[in-house]
């Protein structure tokens, strides 16, 4: 295993992100997160992430019964985020924090960030004093590492980085589709980690499972390599920056965490022959003109639509019929806007969902092309 450089409690560079457990009519699938958590650590890797908005809370109480129940405190570290809609004043930050912990089912986080920084929310982070209240908090013996998550621009994360010399690592969106995407700027804003010195966490490495289930060509240059999967690809990328000092993957059932195991436990940077392939992925996907949504979910979990439009969702249906010809897109469309849930021409254009859609995406624009794609 790859010895970790930063921070030496880590074990490895792999972390098993809970922002998309197994489910199971609507609840956390108890008994396959157990197996996948059993698997996880027994392969020698320690490091979990979540935040309260997680699946609506489940993550953390999740957590709490089939993590922090079953082991002992010294065999696991857990990160948790302070995340803008729960609090509205610095008095709320402590409160809301001592919730976390009892969610969670532990005394303290091994990392605790200031959650999804961007130029409008960081305002509000720095009136309430978030950041001296994390170090406050750290001084107490209660976070052990302050850091920040970021979706922005590259000169937006420089300004907070010196605000805030005292953070200690940055949570950011780095992929191969996204490395020089002038939305996302990961190349720059992961240089702008390296010019502060930030060690960096890597989160959405396959891009909400994207870079997994690929178009057909894009496919065939991978397959032409070998047996390996394509999440391989993506994430070992990811991994193969020096400032990584962790990615992520958000795991949902045993075959991916198994997947994930096989090539991140022994961690290998990838070979000039599989940055070529990945390169002419890359070049692939920007030829389709897809919808850049990972389905976070923020747009609905944390902010609640009020038509009940299932946008991730209705976005996924979209791509598949655009980049696959899928022809079931339709009726997986049909599904999704049925029953109490809203159709993408029910859109009244409020604009809530952008207001907190970590790629910045013009959500109403595009509800607009997926109901001239379907509700027709």
């Amino acid at each position: 295993m790859v010895e970790n450089k930063f921070f030496p409690e880590i074990h490895g560079n792999f972390g098993f992100g809970c922002m998309r457990l197994p489910m199971q009519d609507k609840e956390v699938d108890h008994e396959q997160f157990i197996k996948m958590i059993d698997a996880f650590i027994a392969s020698g890797l320690n490091y979990f992430d979540t935040a309260h908005g997680y699946i609506d809370g489940k993550s953390e109480t999740a957590i709490a019964k089939c993590l922090s129940a079953r082991y002992d405190r010294s065999q696991f570290l857990l990160t948790n985020k302070l995340t803008d809609p729960y609090f509205n004043k610095q008095e709320d930050i402590r409160p809301f924090f001592e919730n976390q912990l009892k969610w969670c089912g532990v005394e303290y986080f091994d990392f605790y960030l200031m959650h999804a920084q961007n130029k409008d929310n960081y305002k509000k982070f720095q009136a309430c004093k978030a950041y001296e209240t994390a170090f406050e908090l750290k001084k107490e013996g209660k976070i052990k590492h302050v850091g920040l998550s970021f979706h922005d621009k590259a000169e937006v994360l420089d300004m907070i980085l010196a605000d805030h010399p005292e953070v200690e690592i940055v949570q950011i969106q780095f992929n191969y589709v996204d490395y020089e995407d002038a939305s996302v700027e990961s190349r720059k804003v992961y240089e702008v980690c390296e010019k502060h010195n930030k060690p960096v966490i890597v989160m959405e490495p396959v891009k909400g499972g994207s870079l997994v289930n690929l178009p057909e060509e894009a496919d065939k240059v991978f397959r032409d390599l070998g047996d390996k999967s394509n999440a391989s690809y993506a994430i070992r990328f990811a991994a193969s920056f020096p400032s990584m000092a962790m990615v992520l993957s958000g795991m949902s059932n045993m075959e991916q965490m198994e997947d994930n195991l096989s090539f991140m436990k022994d961690f290998e940077p990838l070979t000039d022959e599989e940055m070529g392939a990945v390169a002419r992925v890359t070049g692939i996907f920007k030829n389709l003109n897809l919808i850049p949504c990972t389905s976070c979910r923020y747009c609905i979990e944390e902010n609640h639509c009020p038509k009940n439009i299932r946008i991730p969702d209705m976005f996924s249906a979209m791509n598949a019929h655009e980049a696959f010809h899928d022809w079931n897109s339709g009726m997986y469309y049909d599904l999704v806007s049925g029953s109490d849930n809203g159709k993408a021409s029910d859109c009244i254009k409020c604009g809530k969902c952008e207001k907190v859609c970590p790629q910045h995406l013009p959500i109403r624009d595009l509800l607009d092309k997926v109901a001239g794609t379907f509700d027709k």
